[in-house]
């Protein structure tokens, strides 16, 4: 069955926050204001955990392209899955 997506609410804790109860607005901030390490880890956490569709509420495919080979090590088992999309998008000219 199809289910339309809808985008996620400023103030809401997201579905994929099952280990910290952190809201849309916070999880923005935190992207925002962090960098290395940091950084890489919340990107990888949100790729990890968030459906395909609402990683791009958070972070823009050349983003992702640009730092895959740094988020890689945090990807766990999506590893696989996003660099076969990202090496696709190239090879398609989307990115």
């Amino acid at each position: 069955m199809w289910h339309e997506r809808r985008s996620l609410l400023e103030n809401e804790v997201p579905y994929f926050c099952w280990d910290r109860a952190i809201t849309v607005s916070e999880i923005r901030r935190q992207l925002a204001e962090q960098s290395g390490v940091d950084w890489l880890n919340t990107a990888a956490w949100i790729m990890r955990e968030a459906a395909f569709e609402d990683v791009w509420q958070f972070l823009s495919p050349r983003e992702v392209s640009a730092h895959l080979d740094e988020i890689e090590p945090f990807l766990g088992r999506r590893r696989d899955f996003w660099k076969y999309i990202i090496r696709e998008w190239h090879e398609l000219g989307k990115l």
